[in-house]
């Protein structure tokens, strides 16, 4: 019986750590031989309300792409669900470029 790995999303040498709590990322996923360059943005930024906002920008590289704000109660409860989307992106393979 021959044990299986699990394949990484991150070609290897190419990890990058990210901050203990991170403000922003950006990520890209590239496959040319599916056609396929994506990005994805994300930044926490403070609301007019003393709350908090998730910012995020997604679409495919050289366009304008979707962007859409989600509002949190607190800077917490945003970071919190960053890095959530940051560990669901990087299962669907896209790598980090710059934090």
């Amino acid at each position: 019986m021959t044990s299986r790995r699990p394949r990484s999303a991150v070609p290897s040498g190419q990890t990058t750590q990210l901050g203990l709590f991170p403000l922003s990322v950006q990520l890209r996923r590239i496959q040319p031989s599916f056609n396929e360059w994506r990005y994805y943005g994300l930044s926490v930024q403070p609301d007019l309300f003393g709350g908090a906002a998730l910012v995020r920008n997604w679409g495919r590289i050289g366009t304008a792409g979707t962007q859409r704000v989600d509002l949190y109660l607190d800077e917490g409860a945003a970071v919190n669900a960053l890095t959530a989307m940051i560990r669901y992106r990087l299962k669907r393979g896209y790598i980090v470029t710059q934090s």
